[in-house]
């Protein structure tokens, strides 16, 4: 389980981008951030900002049309 959830369903592109680094911003390193996304560019997305950030992507899948990222905060 997540320590935090970030509900960016309907949010286009950088949206989803946006809010997720703001949340993250949030957590202590180490905590991971739940984010649900609708846009299918978030796939691509999330995995481009944790390599440019060092953040870690723990997880990632699809149920339905709805995407779930988590990722753990790095320093």
């Amino acid at each position: 389980m997540a320590d935090a959830t970030l509900d960016a369903k309907g949010l286009n592109c950088p949206l989803p981008i946006l809010k997720a680094k703001k949340a993250l911003k949030d957590l202590k390193v180490g905590e991971t951030l739940e984010i649900l996304a609708t846009d299918p560019g978030a796939i691509k997305d999330f995995e481009a900002f944790c390599r440019t950030t060092g953040n870690e992507l723990v997880e990632s899948g699809e149920e339905g049309e709805v995407y779930r990222f988590v990722i753990k905060r790095a320093a």
